[in-house]
């Protein structure tokens, strides 16, 4: 069978330059958003933190980041992707800075919150971006390397924020990760521009961009369907499926994100630059996963011949599978730790591979011109998902380190871990979209 994935040789490959500027911004997003976490045993003992006092910092972030998904999904959808790309990621640089002179818990909460409203435009920029310069059957595929951003920069997070705290001060780590931003921009600028603009890029590629456009025949330009209401779009099924498959999932990422150094640090003792080759390890599967998760639904489409919704779904599904693992990591890592970090590395690479096919579906499903404001609302959902979950973190945490024994506290939250993936693919694909058909 001919391979229908694959350009021709001259078409061009300007498409994949813009990839990777989304690839580079996601990355110093999760750096930015990483930094607490890795810094959190420092910063405990200057200010005299309890799990809770922690937990509420991550709420605040999170709660901050849920209302900014909205706004900032439908403020890009109104104002593209190139200025309001870099309008977010100029103030969420700026709001990383300011963690520098935070002078206690309140002052955390604060400067988290500005970060969470601020970052909240990353996910709907990119997507939006994507869905704009790639045809359907590539967009997992791109979604899925700039996707791996963020495991990048919860690489990059332990190998830098540590020396920077330990060699200089965790002020100096706030301070130089928030600036990276400012680097982007310029190469944002210099580069970005949506196709129809883009003189850089050649009909052909233009063409191939929008050869497989199905929505809104009518409309000469394929850039410029009409929109539909923020109202609308809730009255949808598709909505909701993306709002239950991020809401069940994403606080298991930020969970992760925000909790295993401190996992690590309760379990193994490990301290400081000792946390930076196993956070790292974890990540670097995590963002390996994020492109095979993007490149397994092409590989059915091309060597099985299934079409695009039935080799998502597929793979989603296979994804769904290996978080269970992730329930048996603490009695693999009483044999030895690296049993414990090799699981969590291969969940954390299942929510990879599961992220790049669900960002994926909102522009399987809707118009181009809705993808910012669906994501949007879907990363709301993710976020207070993620606001639970911290917050039982919390508690459950500080209750049984009360009684000596936090390790339970960290099963009770690897077991949600572990079956969050599972019940979310069959909300999604057996009760709300089990034919995930498009809305015209």
């Amino acid at each position: 069978m001919q391979n229908s994935l694959a350009p021709k040789a001259n078409i061009g490959r300007y498409r994949w330059t813009i990839c990777s500027l989304v690839f580079y911004a996601t990355t110093i997003n999760y750096l930015d958003r990483q930094v607490i976490s890795l810094l959190k045993p420092t910063l405990e003992k200057e200010f005299r933190w309890t799990e809770s006092d922690y937990s509420n910092i991550v709420v605040a972030f999170q709660f901050a980041y849920a209302i900014g998904m909205v706004g900032a999904g439908r403020i890009i959808d109104s104002i593209g992707t190139k200025l309001g790309y870099a309008i977010t990621l100029t103030l969420w640089s700026f709001a990383s800075i300011l963690h520098a002179f935070a002078t206690g818990t309140l002052s955390f909460m604060f400067f988290r919150s500005l970060l969470g409203i601020t970052e909240a435009g990353n996910f709907p920029a990119a997507f939006k971006t994507i869905a704009e310069w790639f045809p359907r059957k590539e967009r997992a595929f791109a979604g899925g390397i700039f996707n791996s951003g963020t495991s990048i920069g919860a690489i990059l997070g332990p190998l830098l924020v540590p020396y920077l705290a330990v060699h200089y001060s965790w002020k100096i780590a706030f301070i130089s990760t928030g600036a990276i931003g400012f680097i982007w921009l310029i190469f944002w600028f210099i580069f970005y521009e949506v196709p129809s603009k883009q003189k850089r890029l050649s009909k052909a590629e233009f063409d191939y961009i929008h050869s497989d456009v199905e929505d809104y025949p009518e409309v000469t330009n394929p850039e410029e369907k009409p929109k539909i209401s923020w109202i609308r779009l809730m009255a949808y099924k598709q909505t909701w499926a993306f709002i239950a498959g991020k809401f069940l999932t994403d606080g298991i990422w930020w969970f992760l994100l925000f909790w295993l150094p401190a996992f690590l640090h309760s379990q193994y003792n490990l301290t400081g630059m000792q946390v930076s080759f196993p956070i790292a390890f974890v990540y670097t599967l995590a963002g390996v996963a994020s492109l095979f998760g993007g490149w397994l639904p092409m590989w059915f489409v091309k060597n099985k011949g299934w079409g695009i919704i039935r080799s998502r779904k597929t793979s989603m599904l296979i994804y769904a599978f290996f978080p269970l693992l992730i329930i048996v990591s603490q009695a693999a890592g009483s044999y030895h730790m690296w049993y414990a970090i090799i699981i969590i590395g291969i969940a954390a690479s299942a929510h990879q591979a599961w992220s790049a096919n669900l960002f994926t579906t909102v522009s399987d499903m809707f118009p181009k011109s809705s993808v910012g404001s669906v994501v949007g609302i879907g990363g709301m959902a993710g976020a207070i998902g993620g606001m639970v979950i911290a917050e039982v973190a919390g508690h459950l945490f500080d209750y049984y380190k009360a009684l000596g024994n936090i390790q339970t506290g960290y099963y009770i939250l690897f077991l949600y871990c572990g079956i969050g993936y599972f019940a979310a693919w069959m909300i999604m694909f057996k009760l709300l979209v089990p034919k995930m058909t498009p809305v015209r």
